[in-house]
């Protein structure tokens, strides 16, 4: 049985001339019932629905997820329902981030095979090893140890911690200090052991949580600040030879935090348009929701930032949801499908944008121009180096059948063509077996390739896409940098005028067409991989417990890359012009000079005219017998179209301006 407490009128009133302080009087003096826990066991499974149940209890210092359930869940008894936004939907903490890999992230079985793979290569380094990842992926058994004096915490440690198997849990974001948010980072985070947790409202009526579960909630600026995210989100590691001997170097396994701190959405560059790591993770609502289940009287909330906490990874999450009592989760199925859909929505709607555009065409050759876009607030992608964005490329015909193909993914799930080693970055491709992938690939101290990542020393490779307004001169550079771009891909993150920070690349294609000058349809798509088959191959050579159990859920999972983006594009320039077979040419196409030429005119020719793709006219020109015409386009970026009247007969072609 649920009991909902409300105050009297005369109760009201006391609050409103004593404020927050005459209401704790009022709780220290009796005058307020106490609250008691009122969920049944019946009703904690109805709300569960599936898994084993979020974990309770305490340590030194931390409390699972299990003990804020009860005031932070699910409210289903009227009239006056908590955690519930203004069309009634369930919006509490601990249901939406149960089933995200945070909140997943000491059971995660990728995880446990990687560092197994990690110490099976390096023994010597296990104590070492385990203690740095169980920083972050269990940081309330890590971190209370270490605050407890102990030594380093290990796997073992953790699979008989529930605690630790929380995983990024309410407290290792809530009771993490304010005097270390964006300071300190691999896994070295500073938490506040003096009782206190810390939210984002002023104000707090903080008895009910002090009585039940011993924590003082205050108010933090910080708890919404993307520095909160720098302690697990900038990861720099040592470097071992092939032999596990130190060789003095260090890698940047990843920095997203500083991808953020040098990019347009940093909120200390620019606090008007900036948005934290929270604005996009936890997306904000308007609505005022009153955060606690027991207490009708208190101020609803506003703005509430839901723990939805997605980020790319949907094959883990299908995963996770197909493996649900095997690792002995926390979260139902139908919560999965949840998060498994709000991420496939942050990937599709949030992630980039896809623009392709035929630059010209000849008998001989289709020049398409694929442009992408990053709309993150960091590299795309980001994170563990595992992750790759690959750009597929189709060129049919008018009935059908397919000209040209590049980017393809094969029954094995990867994508065809792929180098033994790795796949280098593309300005300009010509041929199906190239590909343009969007990755980092690390490399030991021997300059060969890895997935080992205590051996990596340095990047092979990274040209995944920057974020808006990154630049190689800012002070984060050294920890994002951009790595395998040949100096002539001139339009990687950089404007049509040479400055960086565009967030941008574009990949030109010259696609072989053998003669036919028909109509083409060009289709192309954007694929993500958060666990490729490639990666795998190292680690799936060793024999662990850890590495066999996740062998097996991988080859049973299913393997699709997820769609981000895709653009279809039809284009008839040949079809409708022939401008080629009398002798015309335009040049160059793209203009980056600003300065559009047209040669072989002659008499045939009656008038020029070029507009927009509004159809607005910029210029015209009528041939007085000169071979040769230019004229100076606009220079920022855009699309036209050149307009021939040639003997009674109109010819068009697209020209690009970049």
């Amino acid at each position: 049985m649920k009991i909902r407490y409300s105050l009297s009128t005369k109760t009201f009133a006391l609050v409103g001339i004593l404020g927050v302080v005459g209401v704790l009087a009022a709780w220290d003096s009796g005058q307020l019932p106490k609250a008691k826990a009122y969920h049944s066991p019946a009703d904690l499974e109805n709300f569960r629905g599936g898994g084993i149940g979020l974990a309770s209890g305490a340590n030194n210092f931390f409390r699972a997820s299990g003990d804020c359930y009860g005031c932070h869940g699910p409210d289903n008894v009227g009239p006056v329902f908590a955690n519930r936004d203004a069309q009634g939907n369930d919006v509490n903490p601990p249901d939406l981030w149960r089933s995200t890999m945070m909140g997943n992230s000491a059971r995660d079985p990728f995880w446990r095979a990687k560092l197994s793979h990690e110490v099976t290569v390096n023994p010597a380094h296990q104590s070492a090893l385990e203690d740095k990842c169980t920083s972050c992926h269990a940081p309330m058994g890590r971190f209370d140890k270490f605050l407890s004096g102990g030594g380093h915490y290990s796997m073992l440690e953790l699979v008989n911690d529930p605690i630790a198997q929380d995983g990024v849990s309410c407290l290792a974001c809530h009771m993490q200090s304010p005097d270390s948010s964006g300071l300190l980072f691999s896994g070295n985070q500073k938490y506040d052991t003096t009782g206190v947790l810390y939210g984002p409202y002023s104000d707090v009526f903080g008895a009910p949580m002090e009585s039940f579960v011993g924590y003082n909630p205050i108010h933090g600026d910080h708890i919404v600040d993307a520095g909160l995210c720098a302690g697990c989100h900038t990861l720099i590691t040592e470097t071992a030879d092939l032999n596990g001997n130190p060789s003095g170097d260090h890698f940047v396994e990843q920095a997203t935090y500083h991808e953020w701190l040098n990019s347009a959405f940093n909120t200390d560059a620019d606090p008007e348009s900036g948005l934290s790591c929270q604005a996009c993770h936890m997306p904000r609502i308007d609505d005022g929701i009153i955060i606690s289940a027991l207490y009708d009287f208190l101020t609803p909330r506003s703005p509430f930032g839901k723990h939805e906490l997605v980020g790319g990874n949907v094959f883990m999450l299908k995963l996770l949801k197909g493996n649900i009592d095997e690792l002995m989760l926390t979260s139902s199925s139908q919560k999965f499908d949840s998060t498994i859909a709000r991420t496939t929505r942050m990937l599709q709607q949030h992630t980039l944008m896809l623009e392709p555009t035929v630059i010209d065409r000849t008998p001989e050759t289709a020049f398409i121009d694929v442009k992408l876009t990053n709309l993150a607030g960091h590299k795309f992608p980001s994170g563990y180096p595992s992750r790759r964005a690959f750009l597929e490329v189709q060129v049919k015909d008018q009935a059908g059948n397919t000209i040209f193909r590049s980017g393809n993914w094969g029954p094995d799930y990867e994508v065809v063509g792929h180098d033994p080693i790795y796949e280098p970055h593309y300005d300009v491709i010509t041929s199906q077996d190239q590909a343009q992938i969007y990755e980092m690939v690390m490399a030991d101290v021997n300059g060969n390739k890895t997935t080992v990542l205590e051996r990596a020393k340095e990047p092979l490779k990274d040209n995944r896409l920057a974020p808006l307004g990154f630049t190689t001169s800012h002070f984060a550079y050294d920890t994002t940098t951009i790595v395998g771009v040949p100096p002539e891909d001139i339009d990687f993150n950089r404007y049509a005028n040479g400055t960086e920070g565009s967030g941008t690349d574009i990949t030109h294609y010259q696609v072989p067409m053998g003669g036919y000058t028909g109509l083409i349809n060009i289709e192309t798509r954007v694929w993500y991989q958060s666990s490729p088959p490639l990666w795998m191959e190292e680690m799936f050579d060793h024999n662990t417990p850890a590495i066999d159990t996740f062998r097996v859920m991988y080859q049973a999972a299913d393997g699709t890359p997820t769609l981000v983006k895709e653009a279809i594009l039809t284009d008839v320039t040949m079809a409708i012009d022939g401008l080629s077979e009398i002798g015309i040419r335009i040049f160059p196409n793209p203009v980056r000079d600003g300065v559009l030429r047209v040669d072989g005119l002659d008499e045939r020719t009656t008038s020029i005219t070029v507009v927009d793709m509004r159809g607005a006219q910029v210029a015209r020109f009528v041939p007085t017998g000169e071979r040769v015409w230019q004229f100076n386009l606009p220079r920022s970026a855009a699309t036209y179209l050149v307009i021939f009247d040639v003997q009674g007969r109109r010819f068009t072609r697209r020209v690009v301006v970049q």
